[in-house]
């Protein structure tokens, strides 16, 4: 018999290996994908917390900019995307740093 046959003849105590199942498979999603989530939102909320001026990144909408000033009470950063133009986005939507620096000068 395969092992799928002996797990649906019902055992008296079949309810009990349901619920065994069951933390289990629970356990292998959290393992494998709310974990490695939550590290990653960490990760990110850590970089934003660590901005600071000069600091060129990449918006969500995939602006690239500079940053110019912060402000932590309205919760808006403010990136020179090109010589002389400036725009305020909220610091929530910046997710990475740009490693070349070439972009806005």
């Amino acid at each position: 018999m395969t092992t799928m046959t002996i797990l649906l003849q019902g055992t008296p105590d079949g309810g009990l290996q349901m619920i065994v199942m069951m933390v289990i498979i629970f356990a292998i999603m959290w393992f494998f994908m709310i974990r490695p989530q939550q590290k990653k939102q960490k990760e990110i909320q850590n970089f934003r917390n660590n901005l600071s001026v000069g600091t060129t990144v990449i918006t969500s909408g995939g602006v690239y900019g500079k940053v110019k000033s912060i402000d932590t009470a309205e919760n808006v950063i403010v990136l020179e995307v090109a010589k002389g133009v400036e725009v305020r986005v909220d610091k929530n939507c910046v997710y990475a740093s740009q490693q070349d620096t070439t972009a806005v000068k």
